[in-house]
């Protein structure tokens, strides 16, 4: 047989699932292999939502795939060069009336309703030899964005066009959902189970003949076997849930931490008012996160750029989403919010934190999730077709989605207040205004690294799932270890690196920039976390802690004021860490966690090319383009408004005795006061970089 032949699907034992879903129909696409290229032809079927009024509306209508592979060599494919074509109900219809001598083209643009619209062109050609043995069906791709033209032709025999046609013919009813009439259930219903682990279904018809055609045997052995597999359904998704819930208390449990570490970050005089904005933080951003924010990031089906749907979780449960869900992603928004509070700390008027903490829960953070992670966002790698740059930006955990977004709004705070009275003298010197208790940031700094057991490894969502068959010990449970460790060791890497930078730097060693090197460190490998191997997040870890250190002295010479450093920490290694996925994401990782058989870019240093880091750069970029017109805005009309700084006295005195009606310490003993037995000593700021001497 020569490579002119057809050969097909089923003898290279290719099973393929409709649409991803598990289903108990099972298929082969129709394959032909040729000299130059090959193509295969498969039903995708659409799927559809119910919502809890009982209202089906459809997600994605059901189409033809026509995949085109170019050859490499006698009888074999370039698989990663392959490309789509999906013709729809009415071209399926065109290709099935075609007569012997006929012709037809389609045209397709991708991108028609993004931004990138007319930048990728696709036409397809069917048409008949001159001879009449056959037709040849061709494809030519156009991409502008990549700078690419492909053509591939794939000449087929009249039989071979004949069974196409009779396949189109039995298929057209499924792709236009119509089997729905004759049918109660169809796999391409997404109902509230299909979260679930998929129960194998049992035939009664299929299994009475090989029962002696006991008919009543049959149903009966059906009838428990189906009890079983939704007992097993129930079970796995109760793991899963379960899970997903313990997660969101790890996280929610950061709050504490951030708490922790900011009381210790300030001043004495101003402890009781951070301590209330984290407070803040986590009420108003329940609130908001409630009423719109959960709507805007995840309210499918939605368009490109917002969701649209669950405002004040009407419908809820969905199909798409449990409680659990939506817990999960709240404490993911007021993570964003709380690293915005720290750095406009120590200045700021309360009804502020109230105004920027709402809109930032309920509309800023919504939005860039909705981009990155919502499988309609624009630039999420788990969109079904037009994906960013062909791969769409990973994210995994949130170093741009979470990290960047607060920072930056942070920056923008910060940079329209000014700095803290006396951080900069009046020759522009720095002068050091140290946090009250190193206890607190350090309390606070563990309380953080062990809530990002549930903001990293928790972002799997589920636990029990199989990724080899043959292994049964490795599944997303591996998966979920591998990210705990990498994510341990970027921070311990970065705190390392900070502890030995900043002894060579400044000359001494010190807790709170250890601290803050960990922190930057986990805020780097956020992003990459699941998709990179271990000694990848060594790497990450090293520089992220010297992008800190750098972000810091930049930060001193511009006399920006940030006091716990939130910008350069979150933003700055928030960005790192993008970049860092793009540099060395690992090609089985991608696969395991955003789907195998995709065309999903990986690690340019890992030999993915340059399509992941470029989508990367896309979100730094846009986080910070999104953050700033949102954000920068906010904060100037509040400061115009004299909404936004406390005054100069108010500063002075401290927001405790000014704005809270009291101290968050007794400096001493009102009973005990006349012997002078207890007094707590008061650190002021010094005027270098050296630790400040106690004063009674």
């Amino acid at each position: 047989m020569d490579n002119t032949s057809t050969r097909n699907a089923m003898d290279n034992a290719k099973i393929v699932l409709l649409d991803g879903y598990t289903s108990s129909r099972i298929f082969a696409p129709y394959s032909v292999y040729k000299g130059k290229a090959a193509l295969s032809l498969s039903p995708c079927l659409p799927t559809f939502t119910k919502l809890e009024s009982g209202t089906v509306i459809v997600d994605r209508h059901g189409s033809m795939m026509m995949i085109f592979t170019p050859a490499v060599g006698e009888r074999k494919y370039d698989w990663e060069k392959k490309q789509r074509f999906a013709l729809s109900a009415t071209e399926v219809g065109s290709l099935i009336s075609m007569g012997p001598t006929d012709s037809c083209e389609f045209f397709h643009d991708p991108a028609m309703k993004s931004s990138n619209a007319g930048q990728v062109r696709k036409s397809l050609s069917i048409k008949p030899h001159a001879d009449g043995s056959g037709y040849f069906m061709s494809l030519n791709v156009v991409n502008n964005i990549l700078k690419t033209k492909e053509f591939l032709t794939v000449p087929v025999t009249t039989a071979e066009f004949a069974v196409m046609k009779t396949a189109c013919n039995f298929a057209l009813p499924h792709i236009m959902g119509w089997d729905r009439l004759t049918h109660q259930q169809s796999g391409g219903m997404t109902t509230h189970e299909s979260k679930m682990a998929s129960a194998v279904s049992c035939s009664a018809s299929e299994l009475a003949p090989l029962l002696a055609n006991a008919t009543g045997a049959a149903e009966y052995l059906c009838t428990q076997f189906d009890a079983i597999s939704r007992k097993l359904s129930d079970t796995t998704y109760a793991v899963d849930n379960t899970y997903l819930l313990f997660s969101a208390y790890l996280v929610f449990a950061m709050q504490l931490g951030f708490a922790m570490l900011c009381a210790g970050s300030v001043r004495a005089k101003n402890t009781m008012n951070i301590m209330l904005t984290n407070v803040l933080d986590a009420a108003a951003g329940a609130l908001s996160y409630y009423l719109f924010g959960y709507a805007f990031a995840f309210g499918s089906p939605s368009n490109a750029f917002i969701g649209r749907h669950f405002f004040s979780l009407r419908h809820f449960p969905s199909p798409s989403a449990d409680y659990s869900f939506f817990l999960y992603q709240w404490a993911f928004a007021i993570a964003a919010a709380g690293i915005t509070s720290g750095s406009i700390a120590e200045r700021t008027q309360f009804v502020a934190y109230l105004i920027y903490s709402s809109f930032l829960t309920a509309f800023v953070y919504p939005v860039v999730s909705h981009w990155f992670w919502s499988s309609d966002g624009w630039a999420s790698p788990i969109r079904a077709h037009n994906l960013l740059f062909g791969s769409g930006a990973i994210d995994f955990a949130g170093s741009g989605v979470v990290h960047m977004v607060g920072g930056i709004a942070g920056l923008w705070g910060a940079f329209i207040e000014g700095p803290r009275i006396g951080r900069f003298d009046r020759t522009g010197r720095s002068v050091a205004l140290r946090g009250h208790s190193a206890s607190l940031v350090v309390l606070g700094s563990f309380l953080l690294w062990f809530g990002w057991y549930g903001f990293n490894p928790g972002s799997f969502l589920t636990i029990v799932k199989g990724y080899d068959s043959s292994n049964y010990y490795y599944g997303q449970w591996s998966a979920i270890g591998r990210t705990a460790v990498t994510t341990t060791l970027a921070g311990c890497t970065a705190a390392l690196t900070t502890l030995f930078g900043k002894r060579l730097l400044a000359g001494h060693w010190n807790v709170i920039d250890v601290c803050n090197g960990l922190l930057g460190g986990f805020a780097a490998i956020t992003s990459g976390c699941s998709v990179v191997d271990p000694w990848a997040a060594i790497i990450c870890g090293f520089v992220g802690a010297w992008v800190l250190i750098a972000l810091n002295n930049l930060a001193e010479k511009l006399k920006y004021d940030d006091p716990l450093e939130a910008a350069q920490l979150h933003g700055g290694c928030g960005a790192w860490g993008l970049l860092f996925t793009g540099l060395f994401a690992n090609h089985k990782y991608v696969e395991e966690v955003y789907g195998s058989g995709s065309r999903k870019g990986y690690g340019l240093f890992m030999g993915g090319g340059g399509r992941l880091l470029a989508a990367q750069v896309v979100e730094v970029l846009v986080v910070c383009g999104w953050v700033t017109a949102t954000m920068g805005p906010l904060f100037y009309v509040l400061n115009k408004l004299k909404l936004l700084r406390i005054s100069r006295d108010d500063e002075m005195a401290g927001m405790d005795m000014t704005r809270h009606g009291g101290f968050a310490y007794a400096y001493h003993d009102d009973e005990e006061s006349v012997k002078h037995s207890f007094m707590m000593a008061k650190i002021e700021p010094a005027t270098s970089p050296s630790p400040a001497t106690p004063t009674p």
